[in-house]
């Protein structure tokens, strides 16, 4: 199975619109029926449901992105192992990916590729042998892979000495942490530079209904990993706020620690509806109030709150209430906005009929 983020094209923290709107897109560009010519659209097309499969439920976009991460750090942690030279029996980079294939059903076409590294042995140890024709460099392997033996328990200690903040989990101490946190210096050329960088970033979505907001409470994210964590939602938050939890992402030998990064979501299906920290609501009348005016009673987070309706109202007039709102970041709040819909009563009345029919036919004595 194929990164279903590299088959969208989409960024590995897209939200769940931009997920959608790109599935859209690619469905309608390699459906079969637009490509007839193409005898693999029908595939492309199969691959690219299958990825928004994955990626638009959220518990399956975690178990991939656990088992992607996972994987990764294995990789790594081979590539440390043939650098000292070890002989051990090592898991083959490929396998990784099988692994998330049986993960979520896909079929196994993984076998043909995990066969080139091991073809590839061969000819990496051919100019070895032609080189240094010496059977001597057999011996320094097994020197080097004493400490590799030793550095586990040291790992372990360092572990158990410092729990992490939310239990043992990868996130505080991820595998070869080592030989990952090299090969990111040696990438953004700070190799010998004596500031530690830091570890990247965790990025996850929370959603919050506004009432959460409105009385500060805090809010539960669940991690990639599966892990979940509270967050303090600060007065000024609204919908698409990033909230940035310091230290509390990876820890990597020699590197700073990373932050988990939460993109707050408020929901809208509620009787308010969020307008930065403003709120909409909307109140129903009918033609009389709509025509004569009244007093009525409109719902807010505090409580009911009596509002006038100005005569000859109609449904595009919008009522502002002036601190009703959310909280403001500068202790403030917003303000609520009152959209009148005009609505008939249930039962049809006689008298608006008859007044409705000679406005529109003119009165006849």
């Amino acid at each position: 199975m194929r990164d279903p983020y590299s088959v969208l094209g989409v960024r590995r923290n897209a939200g769940p619109d931009e997920i959608k709107a790109a599935w859209r897109s690619m469905a309608k560009a390699v459906h079969p029926d637009q490509n007839r010519d193409d005898p693999l659209a029908t595939q492309r097309f199969a691959e690219a449901g299958r990825a928004y499969e994955v990626l638009k439920d959220p518990k399956l976009r975690n178990r991939y992105d656990y088992a992607r991460r996972e994987a990764e750090l294995r990789r790594m942690e081979e590539m440390k192992r043939k650098a000292r030279g070890t002989e051990e029996e090592t898991i083959d980079p490929e396998t990784a990916e099988e692994m998330i294939s049986r993960i979520f059903g896909a079929d196994d076409r993984a076998k043909p590729q995990g066969a080139r590294p091991q073809e590839r042995k061969p000819a990496a140890t051919a100019p070895q042998a032609k080189a240094e024709p010496k059977p001597e460099p057999r011996p320094e392997p097994k020197a080097e892979a004493a400490p590799e033996t030793e550095t586990k328990p040291e790992a372990k200690a360092e572990t158990a000495d410092k729990p992490p903040a939310f239990g043992v989990f990868p996130r505080a101490a991820a595998p070869a942490a080592e030989l990952v946190s090299a090969i990111v210096r040696r990438i953004r050329g700070t190799a010998n530079k004596p500031t530690p960088d830091k570890v990247p970033d965790i990025f996850c979505d929370v959603s919050v209904s506004v009432e959460d907001i409105f009385r500060r409470e805090k809010a539960t994210a669940t991690l990639p990993d599966g892990q979940t964590l509270k967050v303090a939602l600060p007065a000024g938050t609204t919908d698409g706020s990033i909230v940035r939890l310091k230290e509390m992402g990876y820890r990597l030998n020699g590197m700073l620690r990373g932050d988990v990064v939460v993109a707050v979501r408020i929901h809208q299906d509620g009787p308010f509806r969020t307008d930065g920290t403003d709120l909409r609501t909307t109140l129903a009348v009918n033609i009389q109030d709509a025509v004569l005016g009244c007093e009525t009673k409109v719902e807010t987070l505090t409580g009911p709150v009596t509002v006038t309706i100005p005569a000859w109202s109609g449904s595009d007039h919008v009522i502002r209430l002036e601190g009703h709102g959310l909280p403001t970041a500068d202790g403030k709040r917003g303000d609520l906005l009152v959209e009148l819909r005009l609505m008939l009563w249930e039962k049809p009345d006689e008298k608006v009929t008859d007044l409705m029919r000679s406005l529109r036919n003119g009165l006849f004595l």
